[in-house]
């Protein structure tokens, strides 16, 4: 993996390979003009790209030209530095993908570093960068991750088998789904399908780890914009529970007896205020009234509810609950 320099012959090779993979035919003339070199260090240059393993065809015609074929080989690749440092950037993150990925990231990441120049490598070495709480979570094939990503490019529908949380190894197999994907999105190290289900009519999610594609795929179908339009946003709100906007559908207001600094890193996406007298104002959302009360109860401290009247009815529900819990309700 050669490193161009602007001032070597490799860099005149990046810029030709550059623009070979921009359009798909070249006219020799124009080549030339765009490097600013002769027609006859265009040819020879692509005798150079040629030896390294890049199928560069020479086109007939009165101009003459060139045109970058598919190989049946993987051709040494060519990078500028700032190409080289964000490959190995993308490969040290690649481990909290859930892809499954990260023995080839971290071999690929070596192979990277071994040809960088010392300047790059110690850039690339000072980067500190750690994949937080998907130590654990599932990993998704990566075959699978390729089935789900053709279907959807292909625009056709998917049957699968879909293993439930907590569903037994020797359970009864269950009748395959079928869902015409519309999008494949990673989201907090998970994969998910997103797609509508035709049997349901409505919109589906499915965790890709849980996926069990069937061959062959379902017929093609006209593919659906997401309600709002943005899939990260559709996805976002229907993990808070909500239909349709990215927001909680139970959003309340309290005061605690605690400093905004210690209330801050457990607000979530709330909106912690400093009050003065270590008390702070805090407002947040569930996707239910009692899983807010219950969310706010772990601060462990005094509650005063602002509202809505449905946050303190609540309150009173979990005290119910929590004092049959304690056998004295």
């Amino acid at each position: 993996m050669p490193i161009a320099s602007s001032t070597t012959t490799s860099s005149r090779l990046l810029s030709l390979l550059s623009l070979l993979q921009a359009r798909r035919d070249w006219p020799g003339g124009l080549l030339a003009e765009r490097l600013g070199v002769s027609e006859r260090t265009v040819r020879r240059d692509v005798d150079r790209l040629r030896e390294l393993g890049y199928p560069v065809q020479a086109i007939k015609g009165p101009d003459g030209g060139y045109r970058l074929e598919a190989g049946s080989q993987m051709p040494p690749l060519l990078f500028d530095e700032e190409q080289a440092v964000a490959l190995a950037v993308a490969l040290r993150i690649a481990v909290g993908t859930g892809a499954g990925i990260e023995e080839a990231a971290a071999r690929a990441l070596a192979t990277v570093r071994q040809v960088l120049p010392s300047r790059l490598r110690q850039r690339v070495d000072a980067l500190e960068i750690r994949a937080a709480g998907h130590g654990t979570d599932p990993q998704v094939d990566t075959g699978i991750l390729l089935t789900l990503s053709a279907a959807v490019r292909a625009g056709e529908e998917l049957r699968f088998d879909y293993r439930s949380p907590g569903q037994p190894e020797n359970a009864e197999p269950r009748p395959p789904r079928r869902v015409q994907p519309q999008h494949l999105v990673v989201r907090a190290g998970r994969w998910y399908v997103v797609g509508w289900d035709p049997d349901r009519g409505d919109w589906r999610t499915f965790r890709a780890d849980r996926m069990t594609p069937r061959v062959p795929n379902g017929p093609r179908f006209v593919p659906r914009e997401v309600p709002g339009g943005d899939v990260a946003a559709f996805l976002s709100a229907r993990f808070k529970g909500s239909e349709s906007t990215d927001a909680w559908p139970c959003r309340g207001e309290v005061i605690l007896d605690l400093p905004a600094a210690e209330v801050a890193p457990f607000a979530g996406d709330g909106v912690a205020e400093e009050l003065g007298d270590a008390r702070t104002r805090l407002t947040t959302g569930s996707w239910s009234w009692t899983a807010l009360a219950a969310a706010l109860a772990r601060f462990d401290t005094e509650i005063e509810v602002i509202g809505p009247p449905e946050l303190r009815a609540a309150f009173a529900e979990l005290s119910r609950r929590a004092g049959r819990a304690a056998g004295t309700g």
